[in-house]
């Protein structure tokens, strides 16, 4: 709707600006404090027309000209700032859009084909905290494009032929995997127990070089070995996910690009395009002259490829069947992914679109797999989870252990995702997990309370025989500003869709379910809705809760959280 309202704002100043005979091809309306969309195009226009940006506002807001069926009142300058306000036509189109298009409401608005990549954490033990960060940004921003309009698949780029892999595999020949643990952690064990023999052995992390040289020349023994291994951790990592809510709609594993000859073909383009050199037999790229300080290495000097060279040949075959392409990276492959970005722009091949995140991490300290000090995403789940249980008991203690159990699962969830997300990915952030689970701090659980009283009300409302749907909105009634509030914030949905969609960030959309769930708790708190003895306005009220459990439902929906209809 709020999409909808700016285009018609600026259709308005548009034909007030015909009349300068200059051309402004994009200037700014954003939600303002002091109207419902602002635009400081006056600044703009200054130094074109040489007058004050003061006299420019008033002068254009003089011009416009408002249509009878807009969803604008009025336009007015305050300063050179030109401000519009929503008329009730808008709050009454709000509600009935909301009716009309139910889970739907606030998006559609993009189309296009997106491949998303997240997670791909190297299959060799179990997830820990830093990964689920990855995990939670790209699936939840995979929810957010799904809503605005787009076809998301997302993939999981599997590393099944690196050094990773075939410490592991070597270790699964000599250590007996324990089938008592989850197989992913079962597989840190022997992670950890064979690089303990590799780094005290020269000739050990020979037989590792060998395995690898197995695997690029097709050794179907080794090749089935190491997928031994990587299906073992890939299981366990697969229901770790699942937990939280996330699932991938494909499995790439990186050994497809070598069998198939594409890691070859990306080899032959890097050398066509006349920047390669050898060194100590290794083909290098040299990436020099646009910036880089480090070149990128195409091939060992075995005639072996990287992880990067296969990385390369995965991106031209899944930009082959994708508009866009965006890979979810921590801070760490920052440099390697603007080379990745250079290269394939060199090869005139289609780039990704990164968003590189920041570490999360705990205060119980860093975490590092190869070494075995990590705390893995199942234990902090597990462990938000009993806390959270303790919350559900104390507010809910007459409640069945199946009810406690349910919703602290809910909780739990909503808990860690919540906190991680919503922090702009490229900011650090600590995971307090005591924090997040408390009701009262607007966190996920609080988004979903909010949900829940939604909920509890209109079911409330049937009992006493109320007819939620009975009538439509009646604008006129609407007079209370948490009422008028509620609506706007409902509207703007399709306006945080679009920009979280735009610059690829999730936590614009964990910001907007905190401040809609903000706004309903505040109309629940100044306004009576059942115990509203006149009919039209209870109706209107209880419509308003309506719509509001569809927002909210919709919110949690793109932060992959549950929505519990009792807490």
């Amino acid at each position: 709707m709020f999409l909808t309202f700016r285009e018609q704002v600026k259709s308005i100043i548009d034909t007030a600006l015909r009349s300068y005979e200059i051309n402004i091809d994009e200037y700014d309306f954003i939600p303002s404090q002091h109207a419902d969309i602002s635009s400081n195009l006056s600044f703009k226009l200054s130094s074109i027309l040489k007058k004050n940006p003061n006299e420019i506002a008033s002068s254009i807001v003089d011009r416009c000209t408002i249509p009878n069926d807009s969803y604008v009142e009025k336009i007015e300058c305050e300063g050179p700032y030109i401000n519009a306000f929503v008329g009730t036509k808008y709050l009454n189109d709000t509600i009935s859009s909301i009716k009309d298009n139910s889970n739907s409401f606030g998006g559609g608005f993009f189309n296009g084909r997106i491949v998303l990549e997240h997670t791909s954490a190297n299959p060799n033990g179990p997830l820990h905290v830093g990964h689920i960060r990855n995990s939670i940004i790209g699936d939840t921003l995979k929810r957010i494009l799904v809503h605005a309009g787009y076809d998301v698949t997302t993939h999981y780029y599997v590393n099944d032929m690196g050094r990773q892999i075939a410490i592991v595999s070597w270790g699964l020949s000599r250590f007996e995997l324990d089938h008592s643990k989850k197989s992913d952690h079962a597989i840190a064990d022997i992670y950890i127990k064979a690089n303990s023999e590799i780094e005290a052995d020269l000739e050990k992390r020979k037989e590792i070089d060998e395995l690898m040289q197995s695997v690029e020349k097709g050794d179907i023994r080794t090749i089935n070995e190491f997928d031994t291994a990587v299906d073992h951790a890939i299981k366990g990592i697969t229901e770790t996910l699942s937990l939280m809510n996330i699932w991938h709609d494909e499995y790439v594993k990186e050994a497809l690009f070598v069998r198939s000859g594409s890691v070859n073909d990306i080899v032959s383009k890097i050398k066509d395009c006349g920047k390669t050199f050898t060194e100590n037999g290794a083909l290098i790229l040299n990436l020099e002259e646009f910036g880089f300080d480090k070149n990128l290495v195409i091939q060992r000097s075995d005639g072996t490829s990287l992880y990067t060279t296969r990385d390369l040949a995965y991106h031209s075959w899944k930009g082959k069947d994708s508009d866009r392409m965006i890979d979810v990276l921590g801070a760490d492959h920052k440099l390697i992914s603007s080379q990745l970005q250079r290269t394939l722009k060199l090869i005139k091949e289609p780039e990704p679109e990164i968003i590189i995140f920041e570490f999360v991490s705990l205060p119980e300290g860093s975490m590092s797999t190869r070494k075995g000090k990590f705390i893995t995403a199942d234990d902090l789940i597990e462990k938000v989870q009993e806390q959270a249980y303790k919350e559900v008991e104390k507010r809910r203690p007459n409640m069945s252990k199946e009810f406690k159990n349910n919703v602290s699962r809910m909780v739990s969830i909503a808990a860690i995702r919540y906190d991680i997300v919503k922090v702009s990915p490229e900011k650090s952030t600590v995971f307090d997990w005591k924090s997040s689970l408390d009701f009262e701090k607007q966190g996920g659980p609080y988004v979903q309370y909010s949900y829940a009283r939604a909920c509890n009300i209109l079911k409330k409302a049937r009992n006493e025989g109320f007819l939620i749907h009975s009538g439509n909105l009646d604008p006129s009634l609407i007079v209370e500003d948490s009422e008028i509030e509620l609506i706007k914030k409902m509207s703007m949905l399709d306006y945080y869709i679009e920009k979280s969609s735009i610059e690829l960030k999730p936590n614009i959309i964990a910001i907007y379910a905190r401040e809609i769930a903000d706004a309903f708790n505040q109309f629940y708190r100044f306004v009576p809705v059942i115990a509203e003895e006149n009919e039209q306005i209870r109706i209107n009220r209880l419509i308003l809760v309506d719509s509001a459990k569809t927002v909210l439902f919709i919110s949690l929906e793109m932060l992959g959280i549950e929505a519990p209809e009792s807490m």
